[in-house]
């Protein structure tokens, strides 16, 4: 197991050599755009068919469309030759851009150049809709996971190089583990991430969102319907047992399984504080399947 995780970690060109390519230039950089290495007429250049993104919002095409009208591409597409028809170019990071030029009738795109085999294209593509693209929590926390899972980056290996932090991707990969129908409610942007993270620790997540929605309640208050439950004040006052505090050890080693698992961890501490339970909640099967992947394997290592 240990080789096959070693060959996954080395695949492609690095994280960090990709996001040179994709990654905007820092505000204030004296040196402008950078340069193409050549000018190829739109007709020559289609995009990759394993695009990661499908769906391209007319009207932000149109607004971009405008701005290459009036001052031109400012950021060269990235491509790279066809492997299987010569002399046209793949689209590797851009496509938004090409089709905006093609909308706003240019005939030459400048574009970079790059020697890319097929999975270093999609590691590209995945980075760049990460780095450019408005991505709902959903889309963003899938593409995390991709870049984890087919190229073995690490939680901190995605912040240092995305400029993220640690906890940003840990808490969004998170929502992964709650139910689809949350999950739509996501996309639509009918819940925020944190109403979705406050819903995964509760008991009837599905039900709590369709209140919160319903109600329009706001981040505070779905924390505290998850923290009292959403039961009658009767049964809930029959079913209460005394829970003793948790000290911050204890809640902070909880945070860091949670982020290291993908999943909510709790530890339920005995009489004595010398034993007590450790409680790992799934959602699904495939989430049961991923729990067993890493429990069987060294690479959960939390830091204490």
């Amino acid at each position: 197991m240990s080789e096959k995780k070693q060959e996954r970690r080395g695949l492609g060109r690095g994280l960090s050599a990709l996001m040179a390519d994709v990654a905007p230039a820092p505000a204030g950089e004296s040196s402008g755009p950078r340069r193409p290495d050549m000018m190829i007429p739109v007709e020559k250049i289609h995009p990759n068919p394993n695009q990661p993104r499908r769906d391209f919002s007319p009207e932000a095409l149109q607004d971009l469309s405008e701005s290459i009208r009036t001052k031109g591409i400012i950021q060269p597409l990235i491509v790279r030759e066809d492997p299987e028809k010569s002399g046209t170019y793949q689209i590797v990071a851009g496509e938004r851009r090409w089709r905006a030029a093609q909308m706003a009738q240019v005939h030459d795109i400048p574009v970079l150049i790059r020697n890319y085999d097929d999975t270093e294209v999609l590691e590209v593509a995945i980075i760049e809709n990460i780095q450019r693209a408005d991505l709902n929590p959903v889309e963003e926390a899938s593409a995390y996971r991709q870049l984890m899972e087919r190229f073995g980056h690490t939680q901190e290996k995605l912040a240092t190089a995305l400029g993220k932090s640690r906890s940003h991707i840990a808490n969004l990969m998170r929502l992964l583990q709650l139910p689809s129908e949350i999950l739509d409610y996501l996309r639509e942007g009918l819940l925020s991430a944190g109403h979705a993270r406050a819903l995964i620790t509760a008991p009837n997540p599905v039900q709590l969102a369709r209140k919160v929605i319903a109600e329009g309640l706001s981040v505070r208050d779905t924390e505290a319907l998850v923290k009292k439950g959403d039961e009658p004040p009767k049964a809930r006052t029959q079913q209460a047992r005394p829970v003793a505090d948790k000290d911050a050890d204890t809640l902070a080693l909880e945070q860091d399984l949670s982020a290291n698992l993908g999943m909510p961890v709790k530890i339920e501490v005995g009489a004595g504080g010398q034993s007590g339970r450790l409680v790992i909640s799934y959602n699904d099967l495939e989430a049961l399947d991923e729990l067993c992947r890493v429990l069987t394997s060294t690479s959960l290592r939390p830091s204490m």
